[in-house]
């Protein structure tokens, strides 16, 4: 029998980024914190939102992310925030000062409460904001608001991307139409446990917050948990989400068909957004997969993959075109999974390499083919049971090494 998902959803992709939801605008521009790209990105919502996040596990946490954890929990939001070019982490009390100011700045231009703002920073370690150019940048961004104004909050937010991360959804169930709309930003130190990742997603449905809270836990655990470049957690790392009930009728209440396919699209907005950073991870050409099946549990597929996807030396493979097979097999090893060699069978896209405790003859020329594409599959199937789990890396250049050698420079 077909369940509800499958009978009532819709769920299609969109233009318009993080304003496609109804109610939502956004601006980005160039206030002087980077040479000359933009650097500050805006995001209001004209309702008050409920609220949800997520945050980095890394005990060094940055200023901005102490003070949106402390406007998250205190109740609705409004407007997000964020400046790229300086991370503001480990800045001291002046930085925690700066980042009560970002948000009072912002609440003063939108005619809001500062604690229904969101803040957010990204960029290098250790080195106070330039709060005068902030001040203006946030005016100009305040002035410039727009539902069009997507691309260019999108643009503002990052730092070592090399393009922007944009995605969006329109969803109906029973006669109701809502939409999910979203931006990230991620390429290198990525390695997420709640990655320097941030990502902000609205809707226009109404959702309460302990729900909204659930369901993007759930949805990072499968997404942006699942993905690493470098295997480094940030200082920085959040994902949000604001919902602002603009949409007629698209009130999730849990356990109704409505709020299956909210979930599900919400599930799918963030596991794009994580396909986006891993494919754009610092000095990559491939984005690669790793889907492991067969294992004993759902906790022993996810150690696998995570082992296999965080290997530099199965990252190096893949940039180098080369089908060794032993680096998979050896990081799902090491990995914790409990699992038995011999029922383990080891594909590259649809080139089996590993059957039976052994390596078996394969085409060296279609495995090569297989890794010169863009986007890599590996498959490992652990024969035990009915565990799985995907997640998301890139290969390992010399770009990456290029790139962080001299990034505060």
């Amino acid at each position: 029998m077909p369940t509800a998902v499958e009978t009532n959803q819709a769920i299609r992709p969109i233009a318009g980024g993080i304003t496609a939801p109804k109610g939502f605008v956004a601006a980005g521009v160039h206030a002087g914190i980077k040479r000359q790209k933009k650097d500050i990105a805006l995001v209001f919502s004209e309702r008050p939102c409920s609220a949800a996040a997520t945050f980095t596990t890394n005990r060094v946490k940055a200023a901005p992310l102490l003070v949106t954890k402390e406007h998250v929990q205190a109740g609705s939001v409004r407007a997000i925030v964020v400046n790229s070019g300086n991370a503001n982490a480990c800045t001291g009390e002046q930085g925690l000062a700066d980042a009560r100011r970002m948000a009072a700045i912002c609440a003063e231009k939108l005619g809001i409460r500062p604690e229904e703002v969101v803040v957010a920073s990204t960029g290098v370690i250790g080195v106070f904001l330039p709060m005068e150019k902030i001040e203006a940048g946030i005016a100009q961004a305040a002035a410039a608001l727009s539902v069009s104004g997507a691309h260019d909050a999108a643009l503002g937010i990052m730092t070592t991307d090399t393009r922007p991360k944009e995605v969006a959804v329109v969803c109906e169930c029973d006669g109701v139409q809502f939409r999910i709309g979203a931006m990230a930003k991620g390429s290198g130190m990525i390695h997420p446990n709640m990655a320097t990742m941030l990502a902000f997603i609205t809707t226009d449905a109404a959702v309460e917050r302990e729900f909204l809270q659930e369901r993007l836990k759930a949805a990072v655990d499968v997404s942006f948990n699942m993905i690493t470049v470098d295997g480094d957690t940030s200082t920085n790392d959040m994902a949000v989400v604001l919902a602002n009930g603009a949409a007629p009728g698209a009130a999730i209440k849990p356990g109704t068909p409505i709020a299956e396919v909210f979930s599900e699209a919400l599930t799918r907005v963030c596991i794009e957004l994580a396909k986006m950073i891993a494919a754009d991870g610092e000095g990559a050409t491939k984005l690669i997969e790793v889907r492991v099946k067969g294992a004993k549990s759902a906790h022993d597929a996810r150690l696998a993959v995570k082992a296999v996807a965080g290997s530099s030396l199965v990252k190096t493979a893949v940039y180098g075109e080369d089908a060794n097979w032993g680096r998979i097999l050896c990081a799902v090893g090491y990995s914790g999974a409990d699992f038995d060699p011999e029922t383990t069978t080891v594909y590259l896209g649809n080139v089996k390499v590993f059957e039976h405790g052994m390596g078996v003859p394969f085409d060296e020329h279609e495995a090569k083919s297989v890794l010169a594409a863009e986007e890599v599959a590996i498959l490992i199937d652990l024969g035990e049971g009915e565990g799985e789990a995907t997640g998301w890396t890139c290969d390992l250049t010399y770009d990456y090494v290029k790139i962080n050698a001299s990034y505060r420079t």
